[in-house]
């Protein structure tokens, strides 16, 4: 399947103008849920407790020019950024967990965590 199109905004950006695109993306998206395990012990089993929340790992992998990394790695630094997600069609606010450059080829991999309480 061909990449597509990764959006990300400084968590300050208010206008449609403080997005940045990055064409031809790899997206791979990883949802977990938060469970609560209690063992019994001299009953039946064990009490397996769903907790209502998930974490959403979004890695992304592309090629980035340096003046757009360096758009990156601003938002990295200052505050939570906010993602497109191309799946479900929705802004997501993010942190930035890691993040790589290789910049004799430009390509970039971020891993960005979603905590959804």
């Amino acid at each position: 399947m061909p990449g597509i199109d990764f959006f990300i905004r400084p968590a300050t950006g208010t206008s449609s103008s403080d997005w940045l695109r990055i064409p031809n993306a790899d997206i791979k998206v990883r949802m977990t849920r938060r469970l609560t395990r209690t063992v019994i012990r001299g009953q039946e089993g064990d009490d397996l407790h769903d907790e209502g929340s998930e974490s959403t790992v979004y890695t992304v992998r592309g090629e980035l020019s340096l003046d757009e990394y360096k758009s990156v790695i601003s938002m990295f630094r200052t505050g939570q950024p906010y993602i497109h997600d191309p799946f479900e069609e929705r802004d997501v606010k993010v942190i930035f967990a890691a993040m790589e450059y290789d910049s004799s080829n430009e390509h970039f991999m971020f891993e960005l965590l979603e905590d959804v309480i």
